[in-house]
């Protein structure tokens, strides 16, 4: 990066930056490189948001439960760039959210590279998966929905999926990326899982928490990825049926195993499967959208609209859920009959 842009002084990796004044300082003198992992918790010298902040935000917050990942899936740098998975200690985790809940933040999602990895020590130093975290975090007063992401297949734990059923305050939504429907692409990404352990977890956490809604990642294109492995994925697509998903071309990432594979794929045909892929994540999308409508949701108020008396929510399915009540007001949780759906957003009335 120094010898790529002169204009660069500083080169910083993210378990450091809590270090950045005394680096601007050094700065001054020399460039300066500091990648480095270090023991220290860097949350601990990091200092907590003012009210005015957090009520600028609005009424939800992100939370870091976990960093880092040991999988090494062979397209992704996070293992190079995020070090392995380190886990905060749950107390702190929940201070955090009590901190943030006494100034009016009412929805939680905790947050990770791969968070239901999580194995946080608790007060008697032995770990503590993510939903006992999660169980923990329902019982700190204020705390109304709570969220996670984002996810591996192979560390959905039985008693996380038993926490979607068992924890009021989790909400029922699921973000699992499976990236391919091919086992072969699967085995090539590393990924440990393949498509019939995908299935076999989202039937189990559907009969956990029967109104689930799954949302999901892939990539097309990866290196080798034959048509037969694409229409595999497409298959995938229908099995299982989800409310929402991300969809990526695949793009060499330097330094990862699969960017120096060969059966590299053409673009033109990347660019062909990723609409392909993306038509039939579209239409499910709106099938489920179209499937809200006439049901009765809590929507929290996040943001104002364009108008007065307007307001933007999220559904429990995290979609955006337009109301016009001009007596509300943000950060409230009010009950709402969605009336229209379109591709992206629902429209709503707010019952009385």
């Amino acid at each position: 990066i120094l010898k790529r842009q002169k204009a660069v002084d500083i080169v910083l990796g993210p378990q450091a930056y809590h270090r950045l004044p005394d680096l601007l300082e050094k700065a001054k003198r020399a460039p300066i490189v500091d990648i480095d992992f270090p023991q220290e918790d860097k949350f601990d010298h990091l200092p907590a948001p003012s009210i005015a902040a957090t009520h600028k935000r609005g009424p939800t917050a992100f939370v870091t439960a976990q960093e880092g990942c040991d999988k090494f899936c062979s397209f992704c740098v996070v293992p190079y760039t995020r070090g392995s998975e380190v886990s905060r200690p749950a107390a702190k985790v929940l201070a955090e959210i009590a901190a943030l809940a006494g100034q009016g933040v009412v929805e939680f999602t905790l947050v990770g590279q791969n968070v239901n990895a999580y194995r946080g020590a608790d007060e008697a130093g032995g770990p503590v998966s993510l939903a006992v975290l999660l169980e923990r975090a329902a019982r700190v007063p204020g705390v109304r929905v709570l969220r996670y992401a984002t996810s591996h297949p192979i560390d959905m734990g039985a008693d996380l999926i038993a926490a979607h059923r068992d924890n009021p305050k989790l909400a029922p939504f699921l973000h699992l990326p499976v990236q391919s429907g091919s086992d072969k692409i699967l085995k090539r990404m590393n990924r440990r899982h393949n498509g019939a352990d995908y299935c076999a977890i989202i039937d189990q956490a559907r009969r956990a928490r029967p109104d689930l809604a799954i949302s999901s990642d892939f990539i097309v294109g990866f290196p080798e990825e034959s048509d037969e492995d694409f229409a595999r994925t497409l298959a995938l697509v229908e099995r299982v049926r989800f409310a929402s998903a991300y969809a990526f071309k695949y793009s060499e990432r330097p330094g990862t195993p699969a960017a120096e594979r060969a059966g590299q794929i053409a673009e033109e045909v990347k660019i062909a499967r990723l609409a392909a892929l993306q038509s039939a994540l579209d239409k499910q999308r709106l099938a489920f959208n179209e499937g809200c409508v006439g049901r009765v949701f809590d929507v929290l108020l996040e943001r104002p609209g364009r108008r007065s008396g307007q307001f933007i929510g999220r559904s429990p399915y995290m979609q955006s859920v337009l109301v016009e009540e001009s007596g509300a007001a943000l950060g409230a949780s009010v009950r709402v009959k969605i009336a229209r759906a379109g591709p992206n957003s629902l429209e709503g009335i707010i019952e009385g």
